[in-house]
């Protein structure tokens, strides 16, 4: 083929098949024609097509803008802007005075129904249903159920879009509820006033929760599962526990300690607190009625209050120095040196003890007496039973609400005493526990273990939970101690207890500086540590005692609680410090 192919060529001069094709000429423009203007009519085209994009663009602008303003109106109306019956309140910064009246919610009653009442706490529940929304607020102990549903009248109407609003509000914001107290048809059995409800007209947010809840308040709120023991080892480390029985989330003790602010809130804590305070506040009542002047003492010192190691030590300004044990020292020098004669104090005590129990904490509020005596130290002991008694009977009396509110959550039995306040003598303790079985010498302290055991016995014996033991032995006390006269191994000492638990620790105290030096170099403490205190005795000290109290303790024994960081605010035991 490529010789026949060669051939062809050579005889024709040609190469063998089709032509090629020929290149089109490109058209040349004329000089006239390169240098012609567009007509008018390509302007006017290239115009018009202009005008019709842009007008096209416009209308997309347009569109788009709308589509944002249907949307702010849209969500501004279902935040309330513009409307005057619900919303985000302004931020209140103090700027005006209105003559707005809130209602707290404990007075909400029958008698106020058809009357406008303003209430004002925390969101606890808010619930959409068909074309209404019922809602829960909280204000400290009391609750109220607010309703609403959607109207067509002008006057205060209330809108779908209201109604959206109450009922996306994150629990726990703080609102503003008005509206028409009503009687329930049936008993409201989520909230504490039962017997009525608020028909709304106005729902406002004044202060947003901005982040979620790290447990629902219905979840802190429900009954204790089980009976935790009181005494007894206690690990922090317990998550949120769901209990295998009824399938419900129970939240744990380190979770509500880590969300403090929020656990308080819970009518049980508001209860409490509220308890702790009225105990504190009967305290300071009976004492001030007879006689007793409340002090202020340091809590910084340079030497153990108590004597032994159990303190948190510092620096202060190149000088060792600790926290106090507790105003012991002080309280002495004003009673007895100073004059004053009956004294008392509440304040923050320490104790640098690394004990993990369901009993301890390093930090505690002490409520501290000292006074003093004529020829006996049982003054001291008619002072202080007739001071519980006033305190036991203050709480039953004036804090009936807020035990009911406690025993909901955390039931209890009421505690029992006797008036005068039952007294046994360590001996007599002693011989009770063996009594039982239980080994127990005379002159050897009490373990917690047989601390709880002769409760025990003594509640069945003499129907008392509440007891004191008197003239403990001399080994187990602090130096300043006063020795009993008849046994040198005995002590003018003593203990109360709530439920086989100590909650008082008092004694009659040595007033004569050489017996002071004496004990304490007997009890290894180092004399020049306290020698200030030494030396106020030397000046004519009046014979005396006194005792100290731990209010934590005393409220979580006669409220029946099981741990004692129930009945602190904030505890501070050797694994928390915070918040």
């Amino acid at each position: 083929m490529l010789s026949a192919k060669a051939e062809y060529k050579f005889l024709t001069g040609q190469d063998f098949g089709p032509p090629p094709k020929e290149e089109k000429k490109k058209k040349q423009d004329s000089p006239a024609e390169a240098d012609e203007v567009p007509s008018e009519k390509n302007k006017e085209k290239r115009a018009a097509k202009a005008a019709a994009k842009a007008e096209k663009e416009a209308k997309k602008v347009a569109q788009r803008e709308e589509r944002a303003r249907r949307e702010a109106e849209k969500t501004a109306k279902l935040a309330g802007i513009g409307q005057d019956n619900f919303g985000d309140a302004p931020l209140i910064q103090s700027q005006i005075i209105t003559d707005k009246v809130w209602t707290p919610i404990q007075n909400l009653k029958p008698s106020l129904a058809g009357e406008s009442v303003l209430v004002r706490g925390h969101l606890q529940t808010a619930r959409a249903v068909g074309k209404g929304a019922f809602v829960l607020v909280r204000s400290s102990l009391y609750s109220v159920q607010g309703v609403a549903f959607e109207s067509k009248d002008d006057d205060g109407a209330v809108s779908s879009a209201m109604i959206k609003y109450m009922a996306g509000l994150p629990a726990e914001s703080v609102v503003d509820m008005r509206g028409i107290v009503t009687v329930p048809d049936q008993p409201v059995d989520s909230a504490t006033q039962k017997m009525v409800e608020i028909k709304i007209e106005s729902f406002h947010c004044v202060a947003k929760a901005k982040k979620a809840l790290p447990f629902q308040m219905e979840d802190a709120c429900r009954p204790d599962s089980g009976k935790e023991t009181d005494i007894g080892a206690y690990n922090e480390d317990d998550p949120e526990v769901v209990d295998s029985e009824d399938g419900l989330i129970h939240i744990g003790q380190k979770m509500r300690l880590d969300y403090r602010w929020i656990d308080l809130r819970t009518p049980a804590n508001q209860s409490i607190f509220r308890i702790e305070s009225m105990v504190g506040c009967l305290f300071r009542e009976f004492l001030l009625q007879r006689g007793f002047v409340e002090i202020h003492t340091p809590k910084l010192i340079g030497g153990a209050s108590e004597g032994g190691s159990d303190v948190f030590t510092l620096d202060y300004f190149g000088q060792s120095a600790c926290l106090a044990m507790s105003p012991q020292l002080h309280k002495q020098m004003t009673a007895a040196c100073s004059g004053f004669e009956r004294v008392f104090e509440t304040g923050p005590v320490f104790r640098a003890e690394n004990s993990n129990t369901r009993r301890h904490l390093c930090e505690f509020t002490g409520l501290d007496l000292e006074m003093v005596i004529h020829e006996h130290y049982d003054e001291v002991l008619a002072v202080m039973s007739e001071l519980f008694i006033y305190i036991f009977d203050g709480v039953n009396e004036r804090c009936k609400p807020e035990l009911e509110r406690v025993r909901e959550q955390h039931p209890f039995e009421d505690l029992q005493y006797l008036s005068p306040t039952l007294k046994l003598t360590f001996a007599e303790g002693c011989a009770l526990l063996r009594e039982a079985g239980i080994d127990q010498d005379n002159y050897e302290d009490l373990s917690t273990e047989n601390e709880k055991k002769l409760g025990d016995i003594v509640k069945q014996k003499y129907g008392t939970d509440f007891f004191f033991l008197d003239k403990f032995p001399l080994a187990v006390r602090p130096f300043y101690t006063m020795p009993d006269p008849n046994d040198p191994k005995l002590s003018n000492s003593y203990d109360f207890f709530i439920r086989g638990q100590e909650i008082v620790s008092g004694a009659q105290r040595v007033h004569d500086p050489d017996l002071i030096e004496e004990r304490a170099k007997a009890l290894g403490i180092d004399v020049e540590s306290i020698a200030d205190y030494v030396e106020s005795f030397r000046h004519g000290a009046l014979p005396h005692g006194g005792g100290g109290i731990g209010l934590e303790r005393v409220v979580m024994l006669f409220l029946g609680l099981p741990n004692i960081r129930k009945a602190a605010w904030f505890p501070r035991d050797p694994k928390r410090i915070s918040p």
